[in-house]
């Protein structure tokens, strides 16, 4: 079982780093369009070169003049990205290093951008590469020693919990989805969902198989949606109860949180905006979710 959860899991990093190449393939698409066109707001344009290749400020900005110019000499460079020439030198070895420019035999010696196409392969090459060793060590690890070490340290540490270890958070809608997902897996008797449907149609492909094994082991099941309305549609016309496999209620609370087993609760205090700031709490206290509850029962029936 375990060994099918982590081929699982390893397609799901691979989709992933697909994911991640096809984002960085049609951003080079755009400064191909961007170099020839002249971008007005170069501006922005640096903060996403340095955000989708990892280059700090003096390297985007001279990796940017080389494609405007597609030759030139150390002092054009400088001229042209507003690097300081002393600091050109070290730039222009980096990115040879990293394969963003080359240099041109000759006096001066002259440099030029590696076409932006190449970079892209390198890119989906160096990325595959590094996702294949990854899922290698990810499928062996739980056969060493220093994961089992770890296990029994993690038991271990277990009890005593004090009060102040009752909570923690997460950041980033994958990291809290991950964790929606872990809770879900431990429940014995009762889940309690509540959310946004724009929320509960985003996370349908990840609820629908764990819904399906809570029914077979007889966990309770509630799920509650606000409606929500994207760009004059509204979310809600998805028939969620069909897709879930479960009674979805309609309820007039706009918030989001997930409770399982009467004792774990995670609650997001974000609005249901921006992928990367969502955040949620998760706080392991009966009384907590009791109260929780008590709120939530109030609402449902208005």
């Amino acid at each position: 079982m375990a060994h099918k959860q982590t081929i699982k899991n390893n397609k799901q990093y691979l989709i992933f780093c697909h994911c991640i190449v096809i984002k960085i393939e049609r951003f080079i698409n755009k400064i191909e369009y961007d170099t020839v066109h002249k971008m007005d707001n170069k501006t922005d344009l640096i903060k996403k070169i340095r955000y989708h290749f990892g280059l700090n400020i003096y390297e985007s900005n001279v990796w940017l003049a080389l494609l405007n110019k597609g030759s030139a000499s150390v002092g054009e460079i400088a001229e042209m990205s507003g690097v300081p020439r002393s600091r050109v030198y070290d730039v222009l070895e980096s990115l040879e290093k990293q394969g963003f420019a080359i240099a041109q035999l000759g006096k001066p010696v002259r440099y030029m951008a590696v076409k932006p196409g190449i970079v892209l392969d390198r890119l989906k090459s160096n990325m595959l590469k590094e996702a294949e060793t990854r899922i290698k060590l990810l499928s062996n690890i739980r056969t060493t020693e220093e994961y089992r070490r770890l296990e029994t340290l993690h038991n271990k540490g277990i009890e005593p919990i004090k009060p102040e270890q009752l909570s923690s958070y997460f950041r980033g809608r994958i990291n809290i989805h991950s964790q929606i997902k872990h809770m879900l897996n431990e429940a014995e008797k009762e889940v309690i969902l509540i959310t946004t449907s724009t929320a509960l149609k985003r996370k349908i492909s990840l609820l629908k198989p764990i819904f399906k094994k809570l029914k077979n082991n007889n966990v309770n099941i509630v799920v509650g949606a606000t409606p929500t309305e994207n760009k004059g549609k509204t979310s809600g016309k998805i028939n969620f109860t069909k897709e879930l496999g479960v009674p979805v209620k309609k309820i007039n609370i706009n918030t989001r949180f997930c409770v399982v087993d009467g004792h774990n609760t995670l609650f997001m205090i974000t609005p249901d905006k921006e992928e990367e700031n969502d955040t949620a709490i998760l706080v392991k206290s009966p009384f907590f979710s009791k109260a929780l509850l008590t709120f939530l029962n109030a609402a449902w029936k208005r």
